[in-house]
């Protein structure tokens, strides 16, 4: 059995995959959206990603529809105990920024979409800057206070903003951030390598990178003159167009060949082995998709095989 790991300072034991929830009401349907969520927990996963916004982006949806879904599967399946949740507040276009009275609102309506009294671990999604660290803080520690909320946590923020939120828990004795998700895969490292990782190493956050498989470049379906039929397909192709993506491609290659392991396995291998990383987050739209995801759990790469994905990646 996958042994969990433990998120940060929370005591949270996680599955060493997150399961993205982006993809359910989006590019899988509610029965799809099922299958995987129970393949997903018949293979020891218990660390579900999702956000109120999800996915309001997609043509007649208002957002919320993987809430939903999410909520609708651990009700017929009776497994809240076992599920680590964890959903967003900021995005939603009914609920959107960070003041007090929003959070509060919008942590209102994830719950009644989850179908459950707690959520596990609530994310600012985008931080607002015009929005006082106190007044974000503040109303975090009041929702973690009524027990609506177990553990809080940060996503797209920098590290000044990250700094102020953590000071003024210590100095106020508030609920205090656990986790970051920040954007972070081999071929995006800037944004999160440097004063960013360093804090949270310092302040013992744990990271739960989103993006990656930079939306699917790094399951090595993305090569020149190949056709992929994807919501997504746009953004991952581009990587195709730099030297940096090419190297990591083909040494990805190489380590997926030495282990035979699909490449997306060694790429998210590569993340999870990354100071701070707890989990990766990966969505799969289908079944067939989630093997070579779940394979994180047991790849351990050696030294020299993360090196050279670090190299080439640099």
């Amino acid at each position: 059995m996958t042994a969990l790991h433990t998120l940060g300072s929370s005591g949270l034991r996680v599955f060493p995959l997150a399961l993205g929830g982006n993809v359910f009401g989006w590019t899988a349907d509610e029965r799809t959206s099922f299958a995987v969520l129970d393949a997903y927990a018949a293979a020891g996963g218990n660390f579900i990603d999702t956000a109120d916004a999800y996915s309001a982006w997609a043509e007649g949806n208002r957002g919320g529809e993987s809430e939903t879904i999410i909520g609708r599967w651990i009700g017929s399946r009776g497994n809240r105990d076992d599920i680590v949740i964890a959903t967003k507040v900021s995005q939603h276009p009914e609920f959107p920024g960070l003041s007090a009275k929003n959070i509060k609102a919008a942590a209102d309506a994830s719950l009644r979409r989850l179908g459950t009294d707690r959520i596990d671990l609530y994310y600012t999604h985008y931080d607002k800057p015009e929005v006082p660290v106190e007044e974000i803080i503040g109303a975090l520690d009041d929702l973690v206070r009524a027990g609506k909320v177990r553990h809080i946590a940060a996503s797209n923020i920098t590290p000044e903003r990250l700094r102020a939120s953590l000071d003024f828990s210590d100095r106020e004795g508030l609920a205090r951030y656990v986790a970051l998700q920040p954007h972070y895969n081999l071929v995006s490292r800037d944004t999160y390598e440097g004063p960013l990782q360093e804090l949270a190493a310092r302040e013992g956050l744990a990271a739960v990178p989103y993006f990656a498989l930079a939306s699917g470049f790094l399951t090595g379906k993305y090569r020149p003159g190949a056709s992929v039929g994807s919501a997504r397909a746009g953004s991952a192709a581009r990587h195709l167009e730099s030297a940096r993506g090419r190297r990591v491609l083909a040494a990805l290659d190489e380590i997926a060949a030495a282990h035979e392991v699909p490449v997306a396995t060694v790429a998210l291998a590569w993340l999870a082995a990354r100071p701070t990383v707890t989990a990766p987050i990966a969505s799969a739209r289908t079944v067939e998709q989630l093997p070579a995801l779940l394979g994180v759990a047991e790849l351990r790469l050696t030294e020299g095989e993360l090196a050279a994905l670090t190299a080439a990646s640099a």
